[in-house]
């Protein structure tokens, strides 16, 4: 069911937008902050989520990694929900059985609280407070930075973790895709108090907010709620700071070795368009033929041949042009320079002779198992809907999966011609040197 009618502004000062497959979506005129609402009054549990259109997209050289930093900054309290008052996020939610916890990825930023529907208020309250009079000093940065440190450490441990980012710093040289979400080591270690509290009043507004409310609440009475803690704030008094960078056309195959301890790798990558694309679902679909599972095209010439231990392709669908990309995880004994061959061919085969209806058809059925959970629990829900919020729309929640169900063999084998090219690939090894 797809309606625009404005009858349903049930609260003064709220508009209706429209509804969309039982999502229902709202604006808070006052201040432009956006509202999703998707009830469920089936189990006494809710969600509650505050999604920021901002992630590390938006951080340059100096403080990348300011947004996954400000997240862990935005625990620390806020002007009415402290330590000092007893009532910080842990002591007023935690001890009530909530799930609490945010996430920081290149296009978004999320806070977010699963808990028994009765402590919904309070979620609401805490979480309009910290959009606008978070606490971020220097003497937290102080505590929060070696934490920080130590989760980008643990990534350089990871070899796939590694691998990966340097894939990403090679393919993309100018847009800030170039650098992951943790940010560069001395920028983690070095960026002043100031440039975080900057980067917070950039971005924190509800303009350019998105609250999600899913699971047991009912309509009127949460919107009243929203209404009443973040109707508190004013819309941002400037234009936020606007992206205008462009990747240029890549010219030519690039690459990437990372020499260290660790296991052998190869990551080969194709510059692919943003998540809005009409190629995108063929796309998706191709990935999952690829390296879903045992009956896909990786693992039985990989895994099955005892080539690699493990064969994985991600097709990542985000707001700008992003990566198709296939990481395998070396045998012993096996050499980069064949599996790389190996990997290339197969997607040369996809090319030329494209794939059979049987495995897009199974292909077809294993994503509508994951479409399907998607909406299993005020979590995945949260999780789910707000990778699509980040891409700038979020009705692909409701519309990829339908678009999934219209790609044919055809349309596979054309993308995999399209994309598939040598001149936008980028490819990584991960040598281990312990032996």
């Amino acid at each position: 069911m797809h309606s625009r009618s404005k009858k349903e502004s049930i609260v003064s000062g709220i508009s209706h937008i429209e509804t969309v497959d039982g999502i229902s979506e709202y604006l808070l005129k006052k201040n432009g902050l956006k509202i999703l609402l998707a009830q469920d009054n089936s189990v006494p549990v809710a969600g509650f989520m505050v999604t920021y259109h901002v992630g590390s997209r938006n951080e340059a050289t100096g403080y990348t990694g300011a947004t996954h930093l400000l997240e862990h900054l935005l625990f620390k309290g806020s002007e009415k929900f402290n330590s000092e008052h007893k009532n910080s996020i842990s002591e007023l939610l935690e001890t009530k059985g909530a799930r609490i916890n945010a996430t920081t990825w290149f296009d978004r930023t999320n806070y977010y609280e699963v808990l028994p529907a009765q402590f919904l208020p309070e979620a609401i309250a805490l979480e309009a407070d910290r959009m606008r009079t978070a606490r971020i000093t220097e003497k937290d940065k102080i505590t929060e930075m070696p934490i920080v440190r130590n989760e980008f450490e643990l990534g350089e441990n990871h070899p796939a973790e590694a691998l990966d980012k340097q894939v990403w710093a090679t393919a993309f040289q100018a847009h800030p895709y170039h650098h992951s979400t943790i940010g560069w080591k001395t920028d983690i270690e070095q960026v002043p108090i100031s440039r975080l509290q900057q980067f917070y009043e950039d971005f924190y507004w509800p303009n350019n907010a998105t609250v999600t409310v899913v699971g047991d609440f009912e309509k009127k009475e949460v919107l009243t709620l929203i209404k009443k803690y973040f109707g508190v704030h004013t819309a941002s008094p400037k234009p936020f700071p606007s992206l205008y960078t462009e990747e240029p056309a890549q010219e030519g195959e690039r690459r990437t070795v990372v020499r260290r301890s660790g296991v052998n790798m190869i990551a080969i990558a194709h510059k692919i368009p943003n998540a809005h694309h009409a190629d995108i679902p063929s796309l998706a679909l191709l990935a999952v033929i690829l390296s879903e599972d045992k009956t896909s095209r990786l693992y039985k010439a990989l895994v099955d041949t005892v080539k690699a231990t493990s064969a994985d392709t991600y097709c990542w669908q985000l707001h700008d042009p992003a990566l198709f990309e296939t990481v395998i995880t070396l045998a012993p004994g096996v050499s980069h320079d064949f599996v790389e061959k190996l990997v290339k061919k197969e997607y040369e085969n996809i090319a030329q002779k494209g794939v059979s209806a049987e495995e897009l058809q199974r292909a077809k059925k294993s994503v509508r198992a994951y479409a399907a959970s998607r909406r299993d629990g005020p979590y995945a829900f949260l999780s789910s809907i707000n990778e699509d919020l980040a891409t700038g729309d979020w009705k692909r929640f409701v519309t990829f999966p339908k678009s999934l169900e219209k790609v044919t063999t055809k349309s596979i084998q054309q993308v995999a011609k399209k994309y598939f090219v040598e001149k936008q690939s980028t490819i990584g090894w991960f040598i281990d040197t312990s032996s």
